[in-house]
């Protein structure tokens, strides 16, 4: 039986941004939920069968709320709408927008922009160590290191220390040109780029002379004691056990530590074992340590990302099932 759902928009310019580029946004709406929308006038109708419709204008709702905060719509926040919706649980999302965590160096905001994001960066603000696990794309480094300038600029803490171990993915340390932090640069080059977008090149260069930031190779960490400090530690699936509890007993006084990864990377030499996998299991239920999960619906690059990792995800199922 088909039915029809009328909604007013209220101002033209909410309507070109819920439409998108092209109508690009509504046409995802309707393929997603096999509807018909049209604009006539002010008023959004939305036709097929009633649940559909039903759904479809929660998502529309939703989406007309966000504008309404000043969201900038996109394929990334629209399809995570409808998943939601699809989900029953879209009322979470409006929360969303409230939550500016920090402010870029030109000036833009930085915000959650799914459920798991906004978990994480609650669980960074209220624990010591956070342990950050999922796909690739899903924010995990960014939005640390974002807390982390959010951190130093609120002199809750005096440094902000960035680290990664550098292991090879595929290539070898010593065929790279130049000395030996020309070639650990790379592996700490998206440790870079953060700080950049944060804090501008010429800022980021005053705090690194200072002494206020420091980001360097994993093994630069042992033998010290990092009191008053915001240390993030990336890429952790590629740490040893040995290397894993070298890093967390650095941990100093009035200082926080944030660990991110991805335990379906390791890229471990010899089938050695992930010093995360091993001290997720070990640190469980110890109070002021938190570990948060991501999934694909967490993935804020591009859709493609999402359909690679389920993909591989099903891939993995099928062999684990053999």
């Amino acid at each position: 039986m088909i039915t029809e759902k009328v909604l007013g928009i209220g101002r033209t310019e909410h309507a070109v941004a819920l439409f998108g580029s092209f109508d690009e946004n509504i046409k995802l709406i309707e393929r997603e939920f096999g509807v018909r929308i049209t604009l006539r006038g002010d008023e959004l109708r939305i036709s097929g069968d009633e649940e559909s419709v039903f759904r479809a204008g929660r998502t529309i709702d939703a989406l007309l709320k966000l504008i309404n905060r000043g969201e900038t719509l996109s394929e990334q926040n629209v399809r995570y709408c409808i998943a939601m919706v699809k989900d029953g649980s879209e009322e979470s999302l409006e929360k969303l927008s409230d939550d500016c965590i920090c402010i870029t160096s030109k000036g833009k905001p930085i915000r959650p922009k799914t459920i798991g994001q906004k978990k994480y960066c609650k669980a960074i603000a209220e624990n010591v160590i956070t342990f950050g696990v999922g796909p690739a794309g899903t924010g995990k480094t960014y939005l640390a290191v974002a807390m982390a300038v959010t951190a130093f600029r609120s002199k809750q803490v005096n440094r902000i220390i960035l680290t990664r171990p550098a292991v090879e993915a595929g290539e070898k340390l010593g065929f790279l040109p130049g000395d030996l932090q020309s070639k650990v640069d790379p592996y700490l080059r998206p440790l870079y780029d953060a700080l950049f977008d944060m804090l501008g090149a010429e800022t980021y260069q005053k705090y690194v002379e200072r002494g206020n930031i420091e980001v360097a190779p994993l093994a630069y960490m042992r033998g010290r004691t990092l009191d008053d400090s915001f240390i993030i530690l990336d890429e952790a699936q590629n740490t040893t056990k040995e290397q894993m509890k070298m890093f967390l007993t650095r941990l100093g006084f009035n200082s926080r530590m944030v660990v991110t990864g991805d335990i379906t990377q390791i890229d471990l030499p010899n089938g050695a074992k992930s010093g995360l996998k091993d001290c997720l299991k070990i640190l469980k239920n110890i109070d002021s340590i938190a570990q948060c999960r991501f999934n694909e619906k967490d993935v804020v690059r591009h859709r493609l990302v999402q359909d690679i990792i389920k993909a591989y995800e099903r891939s993995e199922s099928k062999h684990y099932d053999r």
